[in-house]
């Protein structure tokens, strides 16, 4: 069987770069970085602010990105057909994220996808009816915690400050999603400057009627395959701007890259990210087909997504010297994005655990 992507879903993959690169480059992610921190001591009020200083700027979701990801179907591409949908699958959701990971692209396109995802899924049809048409034309913006509860505060929600909607754990330890809107939200800092976060407290839930535990965990695997996918877009970027820049960077006379020690290091890598793109890319399939195995299929691609994006990322620094460790330079986009995103739903040590665990 040869297992690789439709001519729709490496269109999806064209549109995506070809907009980042044309229209949305990485001179306009240092923008919305850079604005970020001259408006992180900024103070929030409720859900929908981002602070004192410039919240066009602050809130991190810039507003023609945004409007791309509306206008060509980024948003829409696991929303049913009946919805105003593209009626697609994880498959290509992932195929988005690794290109958006590519571009260190900001804003909610995951946090969105997945409060989509979860009201598709475990949603009553008038929260369907009511949710899927805004969020997947962009007129909604929508979040998904994965940690505290809407009874005890949700903290670090990525966009919670935006998100006109956020699915949210119930109650701590309580299986159980509820819809939470209306909450008052407060900024908190991340290292990572391509993203917002905030934490949210108060406002008022929904439950949402048909998530139990297999829906929790189906969600929780699409939220991983998600993440792993922009690590592996992120890892890829990375090696190969580090390949092309040590290909003109002369030492000695000769290109830096032609050193074997560099040569080899980043053939390695080179093996690696590739596996971790397959491994995300399988794992997409598994779970959107339902397939045995699919759990220990998001585990595996999460740990190789984790360790390729961390080393590429530091190779990226190491590799372009003494530029790779200034501020001026874009590598640290990269290595903070992956230095972010390995910790989400699983790290290293953890998804090692979950392997061993469905394996021995």
């Amino acid at each position: 069987m040869y297992f690789a992507l439709t001519d729709t879903q490496r269109e999806f993959d064209r549109a995506v770069r070809d907009y980042l690169a044309q229209r949305f480059d990485l001179a306009a992610v240092r923008e919305v970085v850079d604005a970020g921190t001259a408006g992180s001591a900024g103070t929030a009020g409720p859900a929908g602010t981002a602070g004192t200083a410039d919240p066009a700027d602050t809130a991190g979701n810039p507003a023609s990105l945004w409007a791309a990801a509306g206008e060509q179907g980024w948003l829409a591409v696991t929303v049913p057909e009946e919805h105003d949908g593209l009626g697609l699958g994880l498959v290509e959701a992932q195929v988005i994220a690794r290109a958006l990971g590519a571009g260190v692209a900001p804003g909610p396109w995951r946090g969105t996808v997945l409060a989509a995802e979860a009201i598709r899924l475990a949603g009553s049809d008038e929260h369907r009816a009511a949710w899927l048409p805004r969020l997947a034309s962009g007129e909604a913006v929508g979040a998904f915690a994965s940690r505290g509860s809407a009874a005890g505060g949700l903290p670090a929600v990525e966009y919670g400050a935006i998100a006109d909607v956020v699915v949210a754990p119930a109650e701590d330890g309580v299986p159980g999603l509820v819809l939470l809107t209306g909450a008052s939200a407060t900024p908190v800092g991340s290292y990572d400057g391509t993203t917002r976060l905030a934490n949210l407290t108060g406002g008022r839930t929904e439950p949402l009627p048909g998530a139990g535990i297999d829906v929790a965990r189906e969600l929780a695997d699409r939220a991983t395959v998600l993440v792993a996918a922009d690590l592996v877009g992120v890892a890829r970027e990375a090696l190969d701007r580090t390949v092309a820049y040590d290909r003109e960077r002369e030492q000695f006379g000769v290109p830096v890259g032609s050193f074997q020690a560099i040569k080899h290091a980043l053939a390695d890598l080179h093996v690696g990210v590739t596996m971790a793109e397959h491994a995300a890319l399988y794992a997409s399939y598994a779970v959107q087909e339902g397939l045995d195995g699919a759990d220990l299929a998001v585990a595996v691609a999460k740990a190789k997504a984790n360790d390729v994006a961390l080393q590429a990322t530091a190779a990226m620094i190491q590799y372009h010297g003494g530029i790779g460790y200034t501020w001026e330079h874009e590598a640290h986009f990269f290595y903070k994005r992956a230095r972010r995103l390995a910790g989400q739903w699983g790290d290293l040590a953890v998804t090692r655990e979950r392997i061993a665990a469905l394996t021995l």
